[in-house]
């Protein structure tokens, strides 16, 4: 009886809470995740526009006579498409895709499209990221994505490796949205860890963009390989927020209030200090780019702000309730709000009338920069004492570090959580790689 007098209590104090977890959601925009990143420049964000469309392009079936061409058209030369895989030559493995020899940028893509709503097996491959079931170089990855990357590698390495030996000043580029960037990302970890079956490709020679990605690899992992993967993510998308595991979210997704009742139980009893020093934990990968085209209480979009950093903790935590969270998320608003943010960049270019000069002094700094935000990154990460931040890869996020570092099957082997120890050896030697002692005793970065 005295259980039972004590279910109002309880139903008032759980109210109260899912109120107040509302009210912080409402006031909560997208904007403050990155109101303290860097502005991103015209000359690293050009390819993304470029690579939505060679993503959209995967979903016609013919090149030269397109049905759902974006305002301009693909920009691409149905001669230079080098194979195209459908659903049936895929076996279920994985999203059509097709690899395109970009003879204009001198790239080769392969481009992988997204979620198909209506073929279980894409959501067979989404679905399977049960906690911590696979481990990769040193961190965890999602299950089902890692094996249709695997998939994608033992079919295509022979044509890979052949167009990198004939090009070889070109870059390999992968690129996908939705699931394909999930995939695309497993992708690019995969052909790092196995250079040597693309003829030994050089790594500053690979990179990945993904759009829209879906959570999919551990925290220690999504900064180490920031050098190479880039996420692009347009305002309020919900998948790169999605922190419950998949499975539950599409299972709740035709009942609303399920999904924001387990939601908000989530963010209310998990700790942020936890959240770091979970090692099964998933985030979005990489170098984070955030477009933004609305500001709150505003009626309409304003011209897009792209943003960019390599963020440790704040990677889009928190889900954003917003009427656009489901539009944000495809692959033709953000190719259209790219290009707009592409086209401002460089009108401001034009307008400032910079030198050439200039502009290459500004594309090397701009590079100093990434590598300093990557060394900050690795940085901030051992101080939250992210488990296996200082545990570089077999290729390391710096060339520096590529010398004396962890084989990948040992750290696979070894504990996610480092003793104090070994983590404060590590920690100097870490230091020692990128840290030097000037003339007045102070340190300073290595140049």
């Amino acid at each position: 009886m005295s259980a039972i007098c004590g279910l109002p209590l309880l139903e008032c104090v759980y109210c109260l809470a899912c109120a107040r977890w509302v009210w912080k959601k409402i006031l909560y925009t997208a904007g403050k995740e990155s109101e303290n990143w860097g502005l991103a420049g015209a000359g690293e964000f050009e390819p993304v526009p470029r690579i939505c469309r060679y993503i959209l392009a995967v979903y016609e079936d013919d090149l030269r006579n397109p049905l759902w061409a974006p305002p301009g058209g693909y920009g691409m030369n149905p001669d230079w498409v080098i194979l195209r895989r459908n659903d049936e030559e895929t076996q279920g493995m994985v999203s059509p895709y097709m690899i395109y020899l970009d003879q204009d940028n001198a790239d080769i893509v392969v481009a992988i499209r997204g979620l198909n709503m209506a073929k279980e097996s894409d959501f067979l491959v989404l679905l399977d990221n049960k906690l911590g079931q696979t481990t990769f170089d040193g961190g965890y990855v999602h299950n089902g994505l890692l094996k249709a990357a695997e998939w994608v590698l033992a079919a295509e390495c022979e044509m890979m490796r052949e167009l990198i030996e004939t090009n070889p000043s070109y870059t390999l580029t992968f690129a996908g949205h939705s699931l394909g960037a999930g995939v695309v990302t497993l992708l690019a970890m995969l052909v790092i860890q196995n250079r040597e079956k693309l003829g030994n490709i050089e790594r500053k020679r690979i990179r990945c963009f993904a759009i829209a990605p879906a959570r999919c690899i551990s925290l220690n992992l999504a900064v180490r390989y920031a050098d190479v993967i880039n996420s692009v993510v347009l305002q309020d998308d919900f998948l790169p927020r999605t922190t419950m595991a998949l499975e539950d979210a599409f299972k709740q997704v035709f009942c609303l209030p399920c999904l924001l009742c387990v939601l908000c139980l989530k963010d209310t009893c998990t700790l942020d200090d936890k959240m770091l020093k979970d090692p099964r934990r998933l985030y979005a990968p990489g170098r984070l780019y955030h477009i933004i085209v609305r500001k709150p209480f505003r009626i309409g979009k304003i011209p897009p702000i792209v943003k960019t950093a390599v963020p440790v903790d704040g990677r889009f935590e928190h889900l954003v309730l917003s009427c656009d969270m489901t539009s944000d998320h495809g692959i033709i608003w953000v190719e259209r709000e790219s290009q707009r943010a592409l086209d401002l960049m460089m009108d401001k270019e034009r307008i400032m009338e910079i030198p050439p000069h200039q502009r290459m002094e500004r594309q090397d700094s701009l590079a100093r920069e990434h590598s300093e935000d990557y060394k900050l990154a690795l940085q901030r990460a051992v101080a939250l004492d992210v488990p296996q931040a200082c545990s570089p890869s077999p290729y390391g996020t710096f060339h520096e570090i590529e010398e004396g570092s962890y084989s990948s099957s040992r750290s696979q082997k070894e504990s996610p959580i480092m003793s104090p120890n070994r983590r404060k050896k590590s920690w100097d030697e870490f230091v020692d790689r990128l840290f030097e002692i000037n003339d007045s005793g102070h340190m300073v970065l290595k140049s």
